[in-house]
């Protein structure tokens, strides 16, 4: 019989508000470099021991360099009797990213050469980004643009890129073992509620209420730049890459949409346990192919690394109407929907530190439960939401060294919290034992000298 629970009611509420982080964050202008992203990250480290980390403009990573830095101080958009027509002031979107700085009469012709909008969105403000363009541009509204037809502006970007760094946040928890699971949030864009902001106020509270918690698995979380962030993480931390036994990336997790999760580049154990955390979510959800375009999990997922990483999302990148516009705000992000992602994570993480593969102590035929009590320990758990007789046998059925928790969970279609009850009570009556499970990654033969990785538990 199939058994549904609603597992984000087995979780306690997130650590910090997580709503409040992302109003805080969100007037803050980022991009892949700046002040913005350590104003971003010093109050992310006012909550965690986070440890912020720079690299320098110029640094070699992979086949990439580390930009130079960007800050802006200004931008506007005035017509010549002086009136201000735009304003980066008034919302950080209405300057593309990495602008260098102009200051000059333009012709509107030449001005509509650097001007973004949304004609079929006429009344918001597009994300756009320009980090290797040598250029600048202004980002607007189709209306106001379509009203602005005098015959010459006057132009103003106060910014500049010089020799600076790449900034980045990381946070390792460590646990009884090395194995680490790697979460990981972007940290470059702008005023983007749910495609940025979400994800880094998730990420957070799941760092805090990992490092209050007794853990066998270690855990770190990366706050980086989309992209040039990961590349750069990637290579100064290749020697270790083999530790990584399951990785996520966190992004749109604060809107009304259904959950997707897409799934590792090579079919990696955090699949199988997120599709089975979703299954019993009670939440409506999809599990989606891995592709290469999106998110970080393509560099982590590159062939050579070929990491563990899965992509979790409520409403995917591209497809909603709000994404990469000025609607991504505060109030599109439902302080529900923040919730709700942080417990389903949450119960994730709970399911990989507890995934454990047994064998029965003696496997010929089915052990009398009665003489050890466990009829009624069976009984008596009944309304503390315990085990079942069912979910007892399962465990003692599956129990070969061949099955995990988490298989034996899927097998029964049973939520992993409750067989993982039923094998305590096995545990204790000595019908089982634990065995080692095999690693869920193996790094490909592409990486010269990887070293040999170990089991994962």
């Amino acid at each position: 019989m199939s058994v549904r629970k609603n597992l984000s009611n087995s979780v306690e509420a997130p650590p910090i508000d997580l709503h409040g982080l992302v109003r805080e964050l969100f007037p803050i202008n980022r991009s892949i470099t700046g002040a913005g992203v350590r104003k971003t990250l010093a109050i992310l480290a006012r909550h965690s021991q986070l440890e912020i980390r720079e690299v320098p403009s110029g640094t070699a990573v992979l086949d990439w360099e580390v930009p130079l830095e960007w800050n802006i101080r200004s931008a506007t958009i005035r017509s010549l009797d002086g009136r201000c027509l735009v304003n980066f002031a008034d919302n950080n979107l209405h300057v593309v990213g990495y602008s260098k700085p102009i200051h000059k009469e333009v012709s509107r012709a030449e001005l509509a050469q650097h001007v973004h909008t949304l004609p079929d969105q006429p009344e918001l403000i597009p994300y756009r980004t320009g980090y290797f363009a040598d250029d600048w541009g202004f980002c607007m509204t189709d209306n106001l643009w379509q009203a602005m037809q005098d015959e010459s502006y006057r132009i103003d970007i106060d910014s500049d890129l010089s020799p600076g760094s790449l900034t980045y946040g990381e946070l390792f928890l460590p646990g009884e073992l090395s194995d680490e699971v790697l979460i990981t949030a972007h940290i470059c864009h702008p005023s983007l509620a749910n495609d940025n902001l979400s994800g880094i106020a998730v990420a957070l509270a799941l760092a805090l209420r990992q490092a209050q918690r007794e853990r066998r698995l270690s855990y770190r979380f990366l706050f980086i730049p989309a992209t040039i962030g990961a590349i750069t993480w990637l290579a100064h931390n290749e020697s270790r890459l083999d530790r990584v036994c399951h990785g996520l990336v966190l992004t749109c997790v604060g809107d009304r949409g259904r959950f997707h999760y897409k799934k590792s580049r090579s079919g990696a154990s955090i699949d199988g346990a997120m599709a089975h955390v979703l299954h019993h979510s009670g939440h409506p959800h999809e599990i989606m192919a891995f592709n290469p375009y999106g998110y970080d999990e393509r560099q982590f997922c590159s062939p050579a690394f070929d990491l563990p990483m899965g992509c979790l999302m409520r409403s995917v990148h591209g497809t909603f109407p709000e994404y990469h516009t000025s609607a991504d705000n505060p109030d599109f992000v439902r302080p529900e929907a923040l919730d709700q992602s942080y417990a389903v994570v949450a119960t994730l993480l709970d399911l990989l530190d507890a995934n454990r593969t047994y064998v029965r102590t003696d496997g010929r035929g089915e052990p009398q439960l009665g003489r050890r009590g466990l009829y009624r320990a069976i009984a008596g758990q009944k309304e503390a939401g315990g085990a079942s007789q069912m979910e007892l046998l399962w465990v003692l059925n599956l129990a070969d060294g061949k099955h995990s928790l988490l298989e034996m969970a899927d097998r029964a279609d049973i939520p992993f919290r409750r067989l993982q009850k039923a094998a305590r009570l096995a545990l204790d009556a000595e019908l089982i034992k634990e065995v080692g499970g095999l690693r869920s990654y193996r790094p490909p033969q592409l990486v010269p000298n990887r070293r040999k990785p170990r089991h994962c538990p």
